[in-house]
C-alpha cells in the first residue's frame, strides 16, 4: 500500500511517498515558506515524479501538531481533503515524533522540542522510538528541572536554540538537531489504526495568543463587554 506523509508544523516541509515499508521519495525545504502556497504543488510534484496517480495512494499521514498553528491548519486541511475524496485512511501523528524518530540510540529519553517562543516549548518523551509521555507545552526550564535526574538524555528538533541553558542545567546531556522526517511518519502510520476524517483537528496544545488575551476579560459568567449581536 502506497502511503503519502507530510509535514508543515514548522518552518521546514517534509513530504514522503511509501510503499509499505520502503521510500520511493521524499522532499524536505528547510527555508521559511508559506506553506498554504508549497504543500500541494511539492505533492504533485513527487506523485509526478513516480508516475503516481491520487487512486494510487492508500493512507495519507500527517504531523497533527503541537507546533506553527498556520502550518498544523495547512497540513490537516490539505490531509482531510485528500482523504475524504480519495476515500483513504487518514492518520494523525505527533509532529514531535517526526522529529525524535530518527534518533535510534537504546534506552535512551529522546526530547524533541520546537520551539514556542518566551523561553517555552513543545516537548515529547520517547525511548526507542516509543512516547513514555504526554506532548507537552511547557517553559523550558521547568521541563530541565522535570529530566535533570535521568542518567541518559538527548535533546533534538530545534534545541540547538536551547544549547546554553540545557549545557548549563544537564552538562551531560546530548544536543542533536534534527528536522521532521515525514518518511518516519509514513512508517509509523503503518501500525497506528485511522482516524474519524470529519472528527480530526489539530493538536495545538495551546490557545493562540489573541485567544488567551480574550479569555483574560472574558472567562465564564463576565458579561461585561460581551457582543451578542453584530
Amino acid at each position: 500500500m502506497k502511503t503519502l506523509a507530510f509535514d508543515t508544523s514548522n518552518k521546514s516541509m517534509s513530504l514522503a511517498i511509501l510503499e509499505d515499508q520502503t521510500l520511493l521519495a521524499d522532499l524536505t525545504i528547510n527555508i521559511k515558506k508559506n506553506h498554504s502556497i508549497s504543500l500541494m504543488p511539492a505533492i504533485d510534484f513527487l506523485m509526478t515524479s513516480l508516475d503516481l496517480k491520487p487512486s494510487d495512494l492508500g493512507r495519507i499521514a500527517v504531523a497533527e501538531g503541537p507546533g506553527s498553528y498556520t502550518g498544523l491548519r495547512v497540513a490537516v486541511a490539505t490531509a482531510k481533503t485528500l482523504a475524504y475524496s480519495l476515500k483513504i485512511d487518514l492518520i494523525g501523528i505527533s509532529s514531535l515524533y517526526a522529529l525524535a524518530a530518527g534518533i535510534k540510540e537504546p534506552d535512551t529519553l529522546v526530547i524533541p522540542l520546537i520551539d514556542a517562543r518566551r523561553q517555552n516549548v513543545y516537548a515529547g518523551f520517547y525511548v526507542n522510538q516509543e512516547s513514555v509521555g504526554p506532548d507537552q507545552h511547557i517553559a523550558l526550564s521547568d521541563l530541565l528541572e522535570q529530566v535533570k535526574k535521568q542518567d541518559k538524555v538527548i535533546f533534538t528538533g530545534e534545541a540547538s536554540v536551547f544549547t546554553d541553558l540545557i549545557k548549563t542545567e544537564m552538562p551531560e546531556a546530548q544536543i542533536l538537531p534534527s528536522l521532521p522526517s515525514a518518511y518516519e511518519l509514513g512508517l509509523k502510520a503503518q501500525t497506528m489504526p485511522a482516524v474519524n476524517v470529519d472528527a480530526f483537528v489539530p493538536e495545538y496544545l495551546k490557545k493562540v495568543e489573541a485567544e488567551e488575551n480574550w479569555l483574560k476579560t472574558h472567562q465564564a459568567g463576565n458579561d461585561e463587554n460581551y457582543i451578542k449581536r453584530v
